[in-house]
């Protein structure tokens, strides 16, 4: 008898940011199990993993999530299926994250526009015409000219390019003049952290064609650093406290160090020259020098061993080196010229890749070969190099992973196809093969009139603004000497206040109070409109317009959210109290599961209230008709149903302080285009919702499906993701 798989999740409050390493560890365990020495990710659980019918992965390509809440009631089916919703913290290249691998599928064939790729490889073939580097740069030797990214290949992966909408204050570094086979080359690396405005620079490095260092400089970010990434930076706080050196430091040095014929050569050179905001025409990129089969890449740490015979990133050391990185790139790129294309092909890097991987996979079980047979002695029993790649570890325990998407992606999406091509098409296949595969990729975007950085960036303005105007309540009228202290502590019991002040405009004067949370404003307008305060009757009402107009229709959607269920928030907290002290006091609850007690990111003192979240729908009412009117520590505590989900607070403050600078100006003659396309993109988005509950529903039972909106880093700031998982059960809900 197959047994019903369950997944279980704390993921209420601040704890709910995953990353993408833990998302990826959770994929692998899901679909290779114990029996490979996968492990149960440390962020959730997954009961009887074995009689899992199969992974079913759904990629909104270049959707954060902002998409999702601001087209929330267009979500109407994705919100109800999943009981299980986390933030997805973003990354410069998503399927580097996914596959624990740096990837950028292409279609094998695309004779009907649709990617879909197996692990049924060609690329053990011996025959050299199959290689994917002589594929693409044929046999012959050639100059450093042939193997510099054309201008598409540029606007393909990502490059700043001059004139281009998201690069309008980037730097040039001027070096205009025609290369040709005998220009210097130079190689450059970065390393950055993550901070309100996506990533920054924190070290930068370049050495010359000799190998020389001539920069390796700590650089201070602009903005307030949420995660200095120092397992792969090496750079903490306390490095970058004493650093003096700014962006506009490094790229005027740059400028006068680069000679006008300068190739840059760098491993994923895009996300550095985004990092630095600087445009240069000519580079060569490692990783896409050496063509992988199925467009995937090569690790620098690979090639660098493989290649070189070099052993880099080391896990002894705290981080990357990166003039260490710079160089490797720049011996990389030399011995691609001076070797040319057979001699790098003949390397057979995929096998030597495959091999270590298998070496990962068995966790260093003896492996007995013949005396003086091939690979393991030719490659001196090397340690392995890195994590296995996941869809080379499911192609080694024999599945065949599925992947559907697009073309012509950029190289941020999973996969590629032709933009004519319809998500109706790629569903359509989905039907047809999921249920062939254990493991499936399915990728859908709204398409790219819809994905501009500059859309975006109105479409964050919109929902920034409708958040504000849902957490804004005004209250009045008051008497002329009214008692402000008296009106704050009275709605004050409602919640936290981000501010308070008062509307002289009218006859008499009303108070506008703006919440921190969603929850406070509403409980405002159910308990204190009409009430008495500072001795008069008032009337507390949130603003009219017409973004708001639909608001208790919003409201009454947020209470029925599948995430919501079993969820009450309690306000009137003393700040005295601590977590403890709402342990003891709640603790008699029945059925508590959870407790959430936010602070303030900033200060990183606790709010006046908290969340608590219940096993069961039922004990959450019984609780919330217990506290209201429940005295703690002399305060009076208000309570209702949640709203919002506790990972939103993080989200929703990072939204609100990160535009404080930019203010009311921001984008709004861009904002006019998206007003007029966006009936279209709500109607694409409800498409979108009816086609992903087309798919879920003719998955089998016990399957787990885990939908991704993965995040977006531009040069308007970054995004971050969102992800809602759930199995499937024998009613076609996710099962808890």
């Amino acid at each position: 008898q197959v047994k019903s798989c369950r997944l279980s999740a704390a993921l209420l409050g601040e704890d709910s940011e995953i990353s993408q390493e833990q998302l990826y560890e959770l994929l692998k365990y899901a679909a290779l199990g114990k029996c490979h020495n996968a492990a149960q990710p440390s962020w959730c659980r997954i009961y009887h993993q074995s009689h899992l019918a199969g992974v079913v992965v759904v990629v909104l390509h270049e959707m954060s999530q902002l998409h999702f809440y601001r087209f929330y009631l267009q979500f109407k089916h994705l919100r109800r299926m999943f009981r299980h919703r986390f933030t997805l913290a973003t990354s410069a290249n998503f399927p580097v994250s996914l596959y624990g691998e740096e990837t950028d599928l292409k279609p094998q064939n695309t004779s009907q526009g649709l990617t879909s790729t197996s692990s049924e490889c060609t690329t053990k073939s011996s025959d050299l015409q199959c290689d994917p580097i002589i594929q693409r740069y044929g046999e012959k030797k050639q100059g450093l000219t042939s193997y510099t990214l054309t201008l598409e290949e540029q606007k393909k992966n990502d490059y700043p390019i001059e004139g281009s909408p998201g690069c309008k204050d980037y730097i040039s570094t001027e070096c205009d003049q025609q290369r040709t086979d005998s220009s210097p080359l130079f190689g450059l690396d970065c390393e950055m952290c993550l901070t309100a405005k996506g990533n920054e620079v924190t070290r930068v490095s370049l050495v010359d064609a000799r190998g020389r260092c001539l920069l390796n400089e700590l650089v201070k970010p602009e903005s307030t650093v949420f995660n200095y990434r120092t397992r792969f930076s090496g750079i903490t706080r306390k490095m970058l406290l004493p650093v003096k050196t700014r962006l506009s430091d490094i790229q005027t040095r740059l400028k006068k160090m680069l000679p006008h014929d300068a190739v840059l050569v760098g491993h994923s050179l895009n996300s550095d020259l985004q990092a630095l905001e600087m445009i240069h025409p000519s580079v060569i990129d490692t990783s896409l020098l050496f063509a992988r089969s199925e467009g995937r890449r090569f690790k620098l740490k690979f090639l660098a061993k493989a290649v070189l015979g070099k052993e880099i990133q080391c896990e002894q050391k705290l981080g990357h080196d990166p003039t260490e990185d710079a160089r490797a790139a720049l011996e990389l790129a030399q011995f691609f010229i001076e070797q040319g294309p057979t001699k790098v092909a003949e390397l057979n890097l995929e096998m030597l890749l495959t091999a270590e991987k298998l070496a990962e996979v068995s966790q260093n079980k003896a492996v007995q070969q013949p005396q003086g047979c091939g690979l393991q002695e030719q490659m001196n029993e090397p340690p392995p190099l890195s994590k296995p790649c996941f869809l080379d570890c499911l192609q080694v325990t024999g599945q065949k992973p599925l992947l559907l998407g697009r073309q012509g992606s950029d190289s941020s999406g999973l996969c590629q196809s032709n933009l004519s091509t319809s998500n109706k098409q790629i569903l359509q296949r989905a039907l047809e093969d999921v249920p062939l595969s254990k493991f499936s990729i399915i990728q859908f975007t709204l398409g790219p009139e819809y994905l501009a950085s500059h859309l975006h960036a109105g479409l964050h303005e919109k929902v920034r603004s409708k958040l504000t105007d849902m957490l804004t309540i005004y209250a009045g009228p008051f008497e002329e000497n009214f008692c402000m202290k008296s009106v704050k502590k009275e709605f004050g019991r409602c919640g936290p206040i981000q501010s308070l002040t008062v509307v002289t405009e009218t006859f008499q004067p009303y108070v506008c109070i703006q919440y921190e949370v969603l929850e406070a404003a509403q409980l405002a307008v159910e308990c204190l409109n009409g009430a008495e305060v500072a001795g008069s009757c008032i009337k507390v009402q949130r603003p009219v317009t017409a973004a708001m107009l639909d608001c208790n229709v919003l409201i009454k959607e947020l209470e029925l959210d599948v995430e919501n269920q079993g969820v009450i928030y309690v306000a009137g907290l003393k700040k005295s109290v601590t977590e403890t002290d709402l342990q003891e006091e709640f603790g008699r609850l029945k059925h508590l599961e959870a407790l959430f007690l936010p602070k303030d990111l900033q200060s990183g003192k606790h709010r006046s209230c908290c969340f608590l979240k219940f096993q069961k729908t039922q004990s959450a009412v019984g609780a919330l008709e217990a506290i209201n009117g429940w005295t703690m520590k002399g305060s009076e505590l208000r309570g209702r149903n949640a709203l919002a989900p506790g990972h939103l607070w993080k989200w929703i403050w990072q939204m609100h302080h990160s535009n404080e600078k930019q203010g009311k100006h921001i984008f709004y003659e861009k904002m006019e285009q998206l007003s007029d396309s966006e009936q279209n993109l709500r109607k694409k988005v409800k498409k979108l919702d009816q086609n992903i509950r087309k798919l879920y529903r003719s998955l089998q039972n016990n399957t787990l499906c885990v939908v991704l909106f993965p995040g977006v880093n531009s040069t308007h700031g970054s995004q971050p993701g969102l992800g809602l998982m759930g199995i499937k059960d024998d009613e076609g809900r996710s099962a808890c």
